[in-house]
């Protein structure tokens, strides 16, 4: 069996050797071109994982579906979310609000899922504050010139543009240090494969297996 088949059809259950009550709540970063939405998409190929959409008061672009791309709130809706602490982390970005609705994260975490949030690093450092349990992963290109390339080879953004980003991944990279975990982006099976081995380790850690370790000395 290829290391595609076996990674793709791991399942990250907790019946065969942990009970968890609850998902883990795992939170992505990475600079625009390092491939963070390609490993995501294989990652969501497994049920146990719920993708965390966004809310946002800007208006949808074509092709672009409620719930499915983003929540589209209205401002008064928005901010009254906020209002009822009903955002884990928001911002605004020129001139539109942008957040991750709590309700639904909280939810799905409720119902075993493990959620993840696709977010850049200021909001990720937000939801360090008010949820210092979840998982922190960093995805990094193999080098600087590596993602310059990934990043010409779209054809979609003039020289000066993708100079500008890779400026901005290097200052996003030196955060980094602020994640639990980094994984390198070289080959996409690998990366897949090391996503979902640092959530099932995360599941086996004592701090996450109390009830485990409780159950076995009580029976």
């Amino acid at each position: 069996m290829c290391i595609r088949d076996r990674t793709y059809s791991l399942k990250i259950h907790t019946e065969r050797n942990i009970k968890m009550s609850k998902g883990l709540l795992i939170v992505v970063s990475a600079p625009s071109g390092c491939g963070k939405g390609t490993i995501l998409a294989q990652v969501l190929k497994n049920d146990n994982f719920y993708y965390s959409v966004s809310a946002t008061t800007r208006f949808p672009r074509e092709g672009e579906v409620d719930g499915v791309n983003y929540h589209f709130l209205t401002k008064e809706g928005f901010e009254k979310l906020i209002a009822e602490d009903g955002m884990l982390e928001h911002a605004c970005y020129c001139g539109n609000y942008y957040g991750t609705p709590r309700k639904a994260v909280f939810d799905k975490l409720e119902e075993g899922k493990d959620v993840i949030l696709e977010i850049e690093v200021q909001g990720a450092m937000k939801i360090k504050e008010k949820c210092p349990d979840a998982v922190f992963v960093f995805i990094l290109p193999p080098s600087l010139g590596t993602l310059r390339h990934r990043l010409e080879k779209r054809g979609t953004e003039t020289p000066e543009v993708i100079d500008k980003r890779v400026g901005e991944a290097a200052g996003e990279i030196e955060k980094a240090h602020n994640y639990d975990y980094i994984i390198v982006n070289d080959d996409l099976d690998d990366a897949v494969a090391d996503f979902l081995a640092v959530v099932k380790a995360e599941k086996m850690t004592v701090k996450r297996s109390s009830e485990t370790i409780d159950e076995i000395l009580n029976k």
